[in-house]
């Protein structure tokens, strides 16, 4: 366990970059397993997250090295796909492999998925989509077991747009026999990314970005160079936290038109947003302005992961404002949390309403998951006082040494390692 000391009262600003999306990442690399090649990811973050995902990779035979920000993957040594029990429990992601695996080698078997607790992720729809190519099912003793004779495209339906059940689904079409389409597709950035780097590696992937996919399967494949897509979450959390501190950050190497929602909803704070090509920047004078109404949805609507960073911002709003959760029924863990930091809120049912106060203080909290605990650092950071965040380590799964990033903004957060 890591804890962190966050001294609040100073205002952020000046400039920071952002590293590649996790989001991207994870089943871009469970996508290696396709391709029998040396294959370099570059932009790869350095997080909990994608370090365990390479060891993963490296359990089942694979060589995997890490240069900087750029990994290469070598899975042609793969030999088997049976994923680890601890390290598959601790990052969810470890269920993309089921696609990869049941296509490289026929079968697979994983643990049932970790991660983050922030409420019933059901991975139903991952399972539908893979037994509608072919792949059987058997579990017991907390695992799955994928197996299949041949791979043959077909038409999946999505009752709900599932990144994940979209993600798998491809991960197995791509080079199964025939065509498969997949309706009611996931549409975010990350779900194009990785078509475009199944496109590049010589697949082909068609509709990504929208609900329809249309997917043509192929054996041939090549090992790539390619560049992951930069973090949107990241993005918009570092401009709530210029926001949050009434101070002026601009962050380069992003692509602002993947948070159109959340800077829209800046704006409607009062603040003042300018956007680039490559780079985002809000400035802050003042608290913000109440919103009525937020609603998390899938993209392009406001992001799930984007809304425990933008309750702590509304918690010292001028009004009272409204967010209402959609994706996960157990996300509003922060609340409590940001409560005995003088916030005021109350949870009925999958509803926020947060009545602003003027100033929060320093105290102990604890942060739950990944964005609750992002969104703790934002709020102390904004405090008068110190504030220390228990269980710390579980931000590091989404943000690269965030304490370093903050102090090249001019605020404080300092590490206490166990």
């Amino acid at each position: 366990m890591a804890n962190w000391l966050v001294t609040g009262g100073r205002r952020l600003s000046g400039e920071i970059a952002v590293h590649g999306a996790k989001n991207a990442a994870l089943p871009i690399l469970a996508a290696t397993i396709l391709i029998p090649e040396p294959v370099e990811l570059k932009n790869c973050p350095p997080l909990s997250d994608v370090e365990d995902m390479c060891a993963i990779l490296r359990s089942l035979g694979a060589t995997v090295v890490r240069s900087g920000d750029t990994v290469t993957v070598d899975t042609s040594t793969a030999t088997h796909g049976t994923l680890p029990e601890t390290l598959s429990h601790r990052v969810r992601s470890s269920i993309f492999l089921l696609g990869s695996l049941v296509s490289r080698f026929s079968e697979a078997c994983a643990p049932y998925p970790g991660g983050c607790e922030i409420g019933n992720r059901p991975i139903d729809l991952h399972l539908y989509a893979l037994s509608r190519l072919g792949v059987s099912f058997s579990e017991g003793d907390g695992r799955i077991c994928a197996k299949v004779n041949r791979l043959s495209g077909a038409v999946i339906d999505l009752d709900y747009p599932s990144v994940g059940a979209t993600e798998n689904a491809m991960l197995a079409a791509v080079s199964a026999d025939g065509e498969t389409v997949v309706r009611g597709a996931a549409c975010e950035p990350e779900i194009v990314d990785l078509a475009n780097f199944l496109n590049a590696s010589g697949f082909c992937v068609h509709g990504a970005g929208t609900p329809n996919l249309v997917i043509e399967g192929r054996k041939e494949c090549r090992g790539i160079s390619y560049r992951i897509l930069p973090d949107r979450i990241v993005t918009g959390t570092y401009l709530i936290a210029g926001a949050i501190t009434r101070g002026s950050v601009r962050v380069v190497r992003t692509d602002p038109t993947l948070i159109g929602a959340l800077l829209s909803k800046l704006e409607a704070c009062g603040f003042t947003v300018r956007t680039e090509p490559d780079a985002v920047s809000v400035t802050a004078t003042d608290r913000p302005k109440e919103l009525v109404s937020v609603e998390t949805r899938p993209y392009p609507a406001f992001a799930t992961d984007l809304q425990a960073q933008l309750f702590a911002l509304l918690s010292l709003a001028s009004g009272t404002s409204v967010i209402t959760e959609h994706i996960f029924e157990n996300r509003f863990r922060h609340a409590a949390e940001l409560k005995r930091m003088g916030a005021q809120n109350e949870i009925i049912g999958r509803t926020a309403i947060i009545r602003g106060v003027p100033c929060l203080h320093g105290a102990k909290v604890t942060a739950f998951d990944l964005r609750c605990g992002a969104a703790l650092a934002l709020a102390g950071l904004a405090s008068e006082g110190e504030t220390e965040i228990l269980h710390a380590e579980r931000i590091d799964r989404g943000y690269d040494r965030m304490d370093e990033a903050v102090r090249i903004l001019g605020g404080q957060i300092l590490r206490k390692e166990p």
